[in-house]
């Protein structure tokens, strides 16, 4: 296991020296795709849990230190040390196998003489790691100060730590059906339980593509929250055309193409186009789905459109139960930039919009700037829009989901008897003539 701890370490090093996501990560080293599978396994879950518990961990080391301040040179020291205490505090790795693998790392990077201090450093964690933990202030450490701070703003102090304590929980693994009438046959297949969403929640971690029905596209992974915008079109697109802005990677599109719609399915990206196209080739919906690389903030077309579907980039801060690496990828900045980029997709969206048609707006967003306030900021700016409020009745046992203006807000805290679902938040507007 040595060897998957020094993978670990690399990539570690790459996400936060080269900045690369956790996905980036994973999906291109080469030293990890040879791994084993229970290899892959830990790696995948040490370095995830760093990112996850960073300042817990980082607090923990600290208070093992003389000199709590000091910093830790070389720099691989401060690396080596948090893999350690992951181990130790988080992922119940006997003590002796973390504090000897975290020595063997140090030697085996070329820093004989640093074996003795990771070696006291890991042996007083482990022996007062329990204590220091139970004082530690959990929410605050692992969240960056701006985004707790919004979301105290947008929810209040209690929903806010809430929110930030589900965090620390690992998201299960959600499936979109291509035909929801199999649904039970599905969940019996794959030992899976029905949400009420209408999609299946996998109760095991297992390999994706080993999965039955998997290669055969009968159905696709997507979160329970990410299935409901298109579901909130409407019954009514079988047949019609139906744009698809920022599609990439497809699920939407998927379940569009399987609702019987024709989708014009649009990423700026050449590259995750091409990956849209291979699962729609997967899933056999390629002839019901035409693409086009282009942004779509500026894309126009001749003609207009009967149903668009805006999945919006944004600060993905509902997902990070998912993707943790959110936390350290995305700042203030960026947010503000954000909010500017979905106002442009949004006004664009809307122009190619049939009078009377429907346009459902949605991020993986929890903050309000990139959601609600989004949305009425784009309905005083524009006369010619007017909000399409969500019933109670379309979302089913998800009532709750449902704001009194008619949007849907989705927190990470809901269904948590189920595990918990990704943040979101989706609106439906329509546009007069």
């Amino acid at each position: 296991m040595l060897t998957a701890r020094c993978v670990a370490l690399a990539l570690l090093q790459r996400i936060f020296t080269k900045h690369h996501t956790l996905d980036q990560v994973f999906e291109d080293s080469k030293e990890f795709t040879a791994l084993s599978q229970r290899d892959r396994a830990f790696v995948r879950m040490l370095v995830t849990t760093v990112v996850r518990r960073l300042g817990q961990i980082d607090d923990l080391i600290r208070r093992s230190l003389s000199k709590p301040d000091q910093p830790l040179n070389p720099p691989i020291l401060e690396y080596i040390l948090r893999l350690g205490v992951a181990q130790l505090v988080f992922m119940n790795i006997p003590d002796h196998a973390a504090v000897n693998t975290s020595v063997l790392l140090a030697e085996v990077e070329g820093h004989v003489r640093l074996k003795g201090f990771v070696n006291a450093i890991l042996r007083r964690i482990a022996a007062e790691g329990s204590e220091w933990v139970s004082k530690q202030d959990v929410p605050r450490l692992n969240t960056p100060e701006w985004l707790l701070k919004n979301w105290i703003q947008d929810y209040g102090l209690r929903t806010a730590l809430e929110i930030a304590m589900s965090n620390l929980h690992e998201a299960a693994l959600d499936i979109t059906l291509k035909d929801p009438r199999q649904i039970e046959h599905w969940a019996s297949t794959l030992g899976a339980t029905r949400l009420p969403t209408g999609g299946l929640r996998l109760t095991q971690s297992k390999m994706v593509p080993d999965l039955p029905g998997f290669e055969d596209g009968m159905w696709w992974v997507q979160d329970a929250a990410a299935s409901l915008p298109a579901q909130l079109l409407g019954t009514n697109i079988d047949g019609a055309t139906v744009v698809d802005l920022c599609a990439a990677p497809g699920g939407k599109t998927a379940q569009l193409a399987s609702m019987g719609a024709q989708v014009i399915a649009l990423d700026r990206s050449a590259k995750r186009i091409q990956r849209l196209q291979a699962n729609m080739k997967r899933m056999r919906l390629g002839h019901s789905v035409r693409t086009e690389i282009a942004d779509a903030s500026v894309w126009k077309s001749r003609e207009k459109f009967p149903f668009i579907l805006l999945d919006a980039p944004c600060s993905a801060t509902g997902t990070i139960r998912r993707n943790p690496d959110v936390m350290l990828m995305k700042t203030e900045a960026d947010l503000n930039s954000l909010v500017e980029l979905q106002s442009r997709l949004l006004d664009n969206a809307l122009d190619m919009l049939q009078p009377g048609g429907i346009l459902v707006y949605c991020t993986c967003s929890l903050q309000k700037c990139e959601g609600e306030n989004q949305i009425e900021r784009v309905i005083d700016r524009r006369r010619d829009v007017d909000r399409v409020p969500i019933q109670v009745s379309e979302v089913g046992e998800m009532r709750d989901f449902v704001t009194p203006r008619g949007d849907v807000r989705i927190l990470p805290t809901y269904m948590e008897e189920l595990g918990g679902i990704d943040g979101f938040f989706i609106a439906r507007l329509s546009r007069s003539a």
